[in-house]
Formats: C-alpha cells, sequence, structure tokens
C-alpha cells in the first residue's frame, strides 16, 4: 500500500498484479511524509498502528477506512490493478513454491489440494481479488481498476489522474511458469471457477465452463 500525501492517492496494492513495478515506479514521485507498507523489503512504515500491525503491504479497503482519517479517504484518488483469476492463481501458487522442488511436475495436483485448505485460501496471495478492493457490502470502492493484462496502458493513465509523468514499468518479483492454461483439468478448473466466482463477475472476466475453452483467442 502506499498513501501519497503529495499527490493525494491511495495505491492497493493487489498480489501478483504488477505491484512491484508500480511501487517502483512511483518510489521517485513519493515524498518524505508519504507513506508506504511493503514486508518482501522490509518497508513498514504506515504510521497507523493498527494497519502497520498487518506486517505486509496487501492492506484491504475495510480494513483501511476502519483506521485511515476521513478526509485523506474522501480526498484522494484510490486505485488497484486486477488480473485474470485463472492466470493469477498459478502465479500465486508458483510463487509460494518458488523454493519447493517438489512443485516442478506436480503443479495441478498442489493447487487442487491447496484449495481445499481452509487456511491457504485465507492467504493474502490466494484471496479473491474482490475482497480486498470491496466494502462489506461487496462494493468496489475504488476510483480507478486497471488490467495486468494491459499493465502499462493502466499505469499511464494513472500516471494522467495524479498528475506525474509516465514511466515504462520493469517487470519485477515475477513467478517462472507456463501458459497457464495447461495446469487446468476439469476438476482444477471447477475449483477455481467457485472460489473467484465473484472476481469473475465484479471484473468481468469470463468463466471457462471447460479446460478446452480457456484455450479459446
Amino acid at each position: 500500500m502506499i498513501v501519497s500525501h503529495r499527490y493525494r492517492f491511495i495505491f492497493f496494492a493487489q498480489p501478483r498484479t504488477g505491484t512491484h513495478a508500480i511501487r517502483a515506479a512511483l518510489q521517485a514521485h513519493l515524498g518524505a511524509d508519504d507513506w508506504q507498507q511493503e514486508a518482501l523489503t522490509g518497508n513498514l512504515r504506515l504510521p497507523i498502528l493498527e494497519l502497520a500491525r498487518i506486517g505486509h503491504g496487501h492492506i484491504s479497503l475495510q480494513q483501511v477506512t476502519a483506521w485511515l482519517p476521513s478526509e485523506i479517504w474522501s480526498g484522494y484518488f484510490k486505485f488497484s490493478m486486477v488480473r485474470n483469476p485463472y492466470e493469477r492463481y498459478v502465479s500465486a501458487c508458483t510463487f509460494l513454491n518458488r523454493r519447493n522442488p517438489g512443485y516442478a511436475g506436480a503443479e495441478t495436483a498442489f493447487m487442487k489440494t491447496a484449495l481445499t485448505r481452509h487456511r491457504f485460501r485465507q492467504r493474502a496471495l490466494i484471496r479473491p481479488q474482490v475482497t480486498l478492493l470491496a466494502n462489506g457490502a461487496g462494493v468496489v470502492g475504488m476510483d480507478f481498476v486497471g488490467r495486468y493484462e494491459r499493465l502499462q496502458q493502466s499505469f499511464d493513465q494513472v500516471c494522467e489522474r495524479i498528475g506525474i509523468p509516465p514511466s515504462p514499468l520493469s517487470r519485477l518479483n515475477a513467478s517462472h511458469h507456463d501458459d497457464y492454461r495447461r495446469y487446468y483439468d476439469a476438476a482444477l478448473l471447477e475449483q477455481v471457477n467457485a472460489f473467484y466466482r465473484a472476481d469473475f463477475e465484479q471484473f468481468d472476466y469470463p468463466m471457462a465452463e471447460t479446460p478446452e475453452a480457456l484455450t479459446c483467442p
């Protein structure tokens, strides 16, 4: 999460949607009094104790609105990015298993078993994207939601809105896997459709009925 008082914006860092690239591009424009929280590099400096205690930077709209001063919340431009749930789930599982030598060749089996575990489903990297961006009534509270699939274009729109020059995004903290579609069988597809249904509906990503449908243009 980034809260910039200089440019009056709040960036909600949705896991596995290019957030590290966006942070890096925004970094040069942040002032000394701007706030940022991000655990991977130890950058934890949100001056609101209740939010700092969360211990990572993937802070939800509901968490923020509970503690952020109302004048900041109502007056700042709020934005985030989202990603195709099928691809994002593969990316998240690959990232979580980046040091697991037993993951290669067993990706689909892992992804199916993992989604049956409540604790796994509650992880910040795994939770449906809508849970980060919506209020208690399920209404998304962003002023702008960009797409990972056109990340540079989405970021350029953000830059124009907040008043900074656009800059090329680097590829940072990426997970390395094959085309996400090759990992899906019928059982995994059914699980992902059920778990991420709200993401498909809220962010208008098409839901496939069969693994073969994922290969269609």
